[in-house]
């Protein structure tokens, strides 16, 4: 029951919204009393830690996945971009927006474990791309991996990346291609042309 809870929650909670989802929605929309929810979960705060863990964890394993299929790294970004994506549903800015209102503590610890995450695979990244030649081997990779970090963090801002203007897909494509523009070696863009138009 405490794993149907967390799944049904991540999926209300991603759509709608933290902060927008109660409690007595989640009760109804799965046919059970709140009480139920309060025996797994004390209360909304604790469900909303839980439900971040769980999907944090669910998509790094996702992406040690993607990394273990050994594709080239131009091609392991665009596979991570649609698998992440995927699996936030198309990445509504609302709910990021709400959890960082409304809930700043568990936003807070949630950006320190995605930021652990993403940097490390990031500078392998980068690592991979400077020995095939497609990566400039002069890049900061360091600083490279922090200025993809914030970059990721802020388009999703909905003030800035009004969503009646931007799709969440067109965002994350427009970010990934401007990020590999600026590494890539000649070599690198002809392979980022050939999977852009494929996307």
């Amino acid at each position: 029951m405490k794993d149907q809870i967390l799944e049904k929650a991540t999926e209300m909670f991603l759509t709608l919204g933290f902060k927008s989802v109660t409690m007595d929605d989640i009760a109804s929309e799965m046919g059970i009393s709140k009480k139920t929810i309060y025996q797994h979960f004390s209360n909304k705060d604790s469900l909303i830690k839980a439900t971040t863990t769980n999907l944090f964890e669910r998509i790094s394993c996702g992406i040690d996945e993607i990394i273990l299929a050994n594709k080239n790294p131009i091609e392991e970004l665009f596979a991570i971009k649609d698998f992440v994506i995927q699996n936030l549903k198309d990445e509504n800015t609302s709910p990021i927006y709400q959890l960082q209102k409304y809930y700043p503590r568990i936003h807070k610890s949630l950006t320190i474990k995605q930021f652990d995450k993403m940097g490390s695979c990031v500078v392998e990244n980068l690592e991979k791309g400077i020995i095939l030649g497609l990566f400039r081997s002069e890049i900061n990779k360091e600083l490279i991996s922090r200025f993809y970090f914030a970059g990721m963090t802020s388009i999703k801002d909905a003030e800035i990346f009004d969503p009646k203007k931007f799709s969440a897909r067109e965002i994350q494509l427009a970010y990934l291609e401007y990020h590999l523009r600026g590494i890539c070696t000649p070599k690198g863009i002809d392979l980022l042309n050939k999977l852009l138009i494929n996307n």
